[in-house]
């Protein structure tokens, strides 16, 4: 049995994979509780508490289940302690260490959306896929690299870190809370595809609406998503010239526009640096679920 963790800002999650049979992973339990506001010691007691309610629930057979976390940032190669969390409570705390005893066993860690990129690739959209990149557009925009199905973590543990490099083509770069100007996240989140919309239409519509109000024959709302389709086509192309994926794989909140997976392959080719783009654009097959599984695939 393998269990999952995923840490997030506003809830906890534990999934308990067991074999499916066929390739695919069985789901045994799903369980979640909120996350303890900016309180790291009640943090680390919620997760221990899970990962022993799941087990008495399922029964170990005495031998503890194997379990990986998916975090929302990384563990620094240098410190071990984890650095780029936007769950400030956890920057410079030693949390594997941590977890490790309070667990009684070695875990691994790994960041969200190379979670989410390793469960797609594993048994989902990616499956079988020698290279896959998992994009996550949401709140935030971040990304994972799975390469022959293992997680790619890098030198600085930074592999994927797509969301904090800036937007090609731009001229127009506002300050990112990173410190830097211009990142891609600023127009690719739903933050900034609602942003850009207040900027250049003076409407103040959510990225649901904007959608909507496209399809319904807005003429703002269509220049908004198309503008939005141009950005994330131009931005997947320079992944594609450095990685030249198989697979890329869409999660997040945007990820439900069914139209980007067909018009934005349509748009990169002018992008990227070959006679022909082979990669695919897909949609995650487990949706929300994809980090919590990814983070048992760790294992």
């Amino acid at each position: 049995m393998r269990l999952g963790i995923d840490l997030g800002g506003s809830k906890i999650e534990i999934v308990a994979l067991g074999d499916g049979g066929n390739g695919d992973a069985a789901e045994l339990l799903r369980e979640r509780v909120a996350t303890p506001q900016g309180d790291y010691a009640a943090t680390l007691a919620a997760i221990a508490g899970l990962v022993a309610a799941t087990e008495q629930k399922l029964g170990a057979g005495g031998t503890a289940a194997s379990v990986g976390i998916g975090i929302p940032g990384a563990e620094s190669k240098a410190t071990g302690l984890i650095k780029n969390a936007n769950s400030t409570c956890l920057i410079g705390q030693p949390l594997r260490r941590d977890l490790e005893a309070a667990l009684g066993r070695p875990l691994r860690l790994a960041n969200d959306a190379n979670c989410f990129a390793l469960s797609e690739a594993t048994d989902g959209a990616a499956a079988g896929a020698a290279v896959v990149f998992g994009v996550i557009l949401g709140t935030g925009v971040g990304g994972g690299i799975v390469i022959d199905g293992k997680v790619l973590n890098g030198a600085n543990a930074i592999a994927g870190e797509w969301g904090h490099n800036p937007m090609p083509g731009e001229h127009h770069r506002p300050l990112c809370y990173c410190g830097r100007k211009g990142c891609i996240e600023l127009y690719l989140s739903g933050p900034g595809m609602a942003k850009e919309h207040r900027r250049t239409a003076i409407a103040d519509f959510s990225p649901q609406q904007i959608v909507a109000q496209a399809a319904a024959g807005d003429a703002d709302c269509e220049a908004s998503l198309q503008l939005y389709e141009t950005r994330l086509a131009r931005a997947l192309a320079t992944v594609i010239n450095v990685v030249d994926p198989d697979v890329i794989v869409l999660g997040g909140g945007l990820s439900n526009i069914d139209r980007l997976y067909a018009s934005v392959p349509k748009l990169w080719g002018a992008f990227v640096f070959s006679d022909r783009v082979d990669t695919r654009l897909v949609k995650a097959r487990f949706g929300d679920s994809s980090g919590v599984r990814g983070a048992a695939w760790l294992w």
